[in-house]
């Protein structure tokens, strides 16, 4: 088993993970992943601080000295046709070849165009989740294109079918995100990658000034209603890894960049330790707000992988996550 690791992007947040990782003997964390430059390109969720060329040449380095592999994320859903213009262009070949020069490990990107860019250089190329790579044909033509390392859509987490298929289908590594706590099938994903692609660039030309987040608080107030959207989210639980290794998955990304280092060394010990006693929320990237409403029981979701893995995901017909519901959420008081 490879873990992945959120990193902030900032120097002293990547010493405390390092350092907790070797003290703890936390031996399956294998690599970091962080931002890249805003003045480059955005990203597809909130960053919390984005490093420039300077500190990622230097915290690579670091990362390397104690065998921990660097990766940078560049993925935003939208370039605005940037990337096919010539001067943007020259710009992220610039930046790739930088990053490649100081020995980044991996870049992880959602545009096709910059998946074959990327060829030229001796970097992992990284498939997002924000690529939404959810079937063997999608897969297949990422590969195609370049990729080394695909990490498929969410949504089909606990579709083993499809995961199996994907695994046929294609030689690259496959990659799942374990914690990542979206709306089953959410109707504000693609939107929503959207706006955080655009607000996490620095751009002279049109600053968005946005006057709040109607995604999130929507994705915030549907599971206020109906607590068993919770518990449909396609994440993982730390102790049902074992089933993804079972049809060759090996590589298993925490999600979490925006968060404050002492969360994600808790996330990181959970996962490695691959056993959790407490509210599963806890764990969970987005909402973060959900763990100061509701408890969810990690332990009472023991065997409850069984049925997902062969679920039909028709959930009017199924009922199967409103009855865990009842016995293993409740209302914080």
């Amino acid at each position: 088993m490879r873990l992945i690791i959120p990193h902030p992007g900032h120097f002293s947040a990547l010493k405390d993970i390092i350092e907790y990782k070797d003290a703890n003997h936390l031996t399956d964390v294998d690599e970091v992943y962080m931002a890249g430059s805003p003045q480059v390109m955005g990203s597809g969720r909130a960053t919390l601080h984005a490093a420039l060329i300077d500190d990622i040449r230097e915290q690579t380095e670091y990362a390397h000295q104690h065998g921990i592999k660097m990766n940078i994320v560049m993925n935003p859903s939208c370039l605005g046709g940037y990337h096919l213009t010539f001067e943007g262009y020259r710009l992220f070949e610039w930046y790739f070849n930088e990053l490649d020069k100081m020995g980044v490990d991996g870049v992880t990107v959602a545009e096709p165009y910059l998946v074959e860019l990327l060829k030229d250089y001796s970097m992992e190329t990284v498939i997002s989740c924000v690529s939404h790579v959810d079937s063997p044909q999608r897969a297949a033509f990422y590969e195609a294109l370049g990729a080394d390392c695909i990490t498929v859509d969410t949504n089909i987490n606990r579709d083993f079918s499809t995961l199996n298929a994907i695994m046929s289908a294609v030689s690259c590594k496959i990659r799942v995100i374990v914690n990542e706590g979206c709306l089953y099938k959410c109707p504000f994903r693609y939107a929503h990658f959207n706006l955080f692609s655009h607000i996490t660039t620095i751009s002279t030309t049109r600053p968005l000034n946005t006057f709040g987040d109607y995604y999130f608080d929507k994705c915030i107030s549907i599971r206020v209603r109906d607590p068993a959207q919770i518990i449909r989210s396609p994440w993982i639980r730390p102790e049902d890894m074992v089933e993804y290794e079972r049809i060759g998955i090996d590589d298993f990304k925490i999600s979490g960049r925006a968060n404050a280092v002492g969360w994600i060394l808790s996330c990181m010990e959970a996962y490695s330790r691959r056993s959790y006693d407490g509210n599963l929320l806890e764990l969970l990237d987005c909402p973060s707000e959900l763990r100061d409403i509701f408890y969810v029981d990690n332990k009472a979701l023991d065997g409850c992988i069984k049925q997902w893995r062969s679920c039909k995901k028709i959930c009017d017909e199924c009922r199967y996550c409103d009855d865990i519901t009842i016995r293993a959420l409740r209302v914080m008081k």
